[in-house]
């Protein structure tokens, strides 16, 4: 039984390494040569067309960056996930599905974004709320002692990730207000996401130095 439930979980953790691979190779798909007639070409049509397609170098950059980090905390968490459960595969479903609806979102994002049209940032903004949500309910369940399927994994690291899964929904909520206002400042917003991140994980860092020292001035007296 032991073996069976290890093997159970391994495929599940590869099938979602291969959903990742794929989501995030698509994204580059969208990045096309771009075409000129032979009789039209010189140097300067050539960098008007790749100028056309910053907006979609600038998505694929963004949904690169946000894929990648939410692959690295998928293998984060996982690596405290002891046991297969039938509700694990399914949240991991639900979160795989947000994955892999990445390049769409990106492509119709990076197309029409600087069209200053709002239906394009409020897509991809509940697109990232959707990741940001299914990671908060796999950190959840994963989390809960209840659910006898993961160790090693403290109740501060996983406020503090749950925290991340929803910093960055509210990041892009807040985002697509301001588009409404100044589509220019909007579209360039995500870049500081890394510095949100970066932040939070300076408070965190800071909250569990104190906890490990109160506790350890506990133990001693």
């Amino acid at each position: 039984n032991e073996l069976k439930k290890e093997f159970q979980l391994e495929r599940m953790i590869l099938f979602s390494d291969a959903v990742f691979a794929i989501a995030i190779t698509l994204l580059v798909i969208e990045l096309k040569v771009p075409e000129i007639e032979r009789s039209e070409l010189t140097e300067q049509k050539l960098l008007e067309a790749l100028a056309h397609m910053i907006p979609k170098f600038f998505g694929f950059a963004v949904s690169f960056m946000f894929i990648g980090i939410y692959w690295t905390v998928h293998h984060r968490l996982f690596g405290y996930v002891t046991d297969y459960t039938p509700k694990l595969l399914r949240l991991n479903l639900f979160f795989l599905f947000a994955v892999v609806l990445m390049p769409f979102s990106t492509a119709f994002y990076s197309e029409y974004v600087m069209k200053h049209v709002i239906t394009p940032v409020v897509f991809y903004t509940g697109n990232i709320i959707l990741l940001g949500v299914f990671n908060l309910l796999l950190w959840q369940y994963i989390s809960n002692p209840a659910s006898k399927i993961s160790e090693g994994l403290s109740k501060t690291q996983a406020r503090y990730n749950m925290m991340r899964s929803i910093a960055v929904p509210v990041f892009f909520t807040i985002t697509a207000f301001i588009y409404l206002v100044s589509p220019t400042i909007a579209v360039y917003m995500p870049i500081l996401i890394p510095v949100v991140l970066r932040i939070l994980k300076k408070v965190y860092d800071k909250k569990n130095t104190t906890a490990i020292k109160k506790e350890h001035g506990n133990r001693t007296t």
